[in-house]
Formats: structure tokens, C-alpha cells, sequence
């Protein structure tokens, strides 16, 4: 997990170059920031990952449900970003940037299946925080 902290904060620093070549330059900066943010979050909680009271298997699906969960939001920042689409799912972000409706629905897909799976993740890290009887 450190290291995928580590992978995205390189995306941010890189990313942060191209952002007035692109078509949608303010989804770009979303995606830049989002990127950032998520570094830090993967940077934080794979330093408190030792400390959970999970199963192996419940431990392994917090971790790839986060995973899915970081990589699919950005990834729809991101193909917006590029394509110049986005503002009927993120139209804070995307402005008027608007494209083909298979974009427009690429993009939603992408990130609307992030929520689930990042409540679910989170959900099972806070389980996994909790304090056992015998550490009172």
C-alpha cells in the first residue's frame, strides 16, 4: 500500500505538467488533486495496516476493495480530463467539458462503481481498528 502511496504522489507531480495541454484542463487539476489526496491516504493508512484485527481474508478484501476503489475515481478523472468530457457525472469539475454519450457513460460507470467499493473498504478497516478486550 506504501508503495501505491508513493506510485500516485509521482502521477500528481507528473500529471502536474500536463494540465494546460489538456482539453478539460479543470478536470485535469481535480484529477491532480484527487491524485494527491489519495497518496496520502494510502501513504497514512498502509502505516496503520499492521495494526488491524483482520482476517487474512477480510484484510485482503479491504485492501483490493481500496485499491479498485482509488484507481476507478481517478481513472474517471482522468479519461475525462483527456477526452475533454465528464460534466454530466462531475460537473463541478468538468464545467462544460462534455463528450459522446459513450464517454459520458464510460466516465459514470467508472465512477459510480468507486462508491460501493470504497464504503465497503473503509467500513472493514474501521472493523478492523477496533480495540480488542485483552489491549483495554
Amino acid at each position: 500500500m506504501l508503495q501505491v502511496g508513493v506510485a500516485l504522489l509521482l502521477f500528481a507531480s507528473f500529471q502536474g505538467f500536463v494540465l494546460e495541454h489538456l482539453p478539460a484542463p479543470r478536470l485535469g487539476l481535480s484529477a491532480h488533486t484527487l491524485s494527491a489526496l489519495q497518496s496520502v491516504l494510502l501513504l497514512a493508512l498502509g502505516l496503520v495496516w499492521p495494526r488491524l484485527h483482520l482476517s487474512p481474508a477480510g484484510s485482503k478484501a479491504a485492501f483490493w476493495l481500496l485499491i479498485y476503489s482509488t484507481f476507478a475515481i481517478l481513472a474517471a478523472y482522468v479519461i475525462g480530463s483527456v477526452c475533454g468530457a465528464g460534466n454530466q457525472t462531475m460537473p463541478l469539475a468538468a464545467g462544460s467539458a462534455h463528450g459522446s454519450a459513450f464517454q459520458e457513460t464510460l466516465i459514470a460507470v467508472v465512477a459510480y462503481s468507486s462508491g460501493p467499493t470504497g464504503i465497503a473498504s473503509f467500513a472493514l478497516i474501521l472493523w478492523g481498528l477496533r480495540i480488542k478486550a485483552q489491549e483495554r
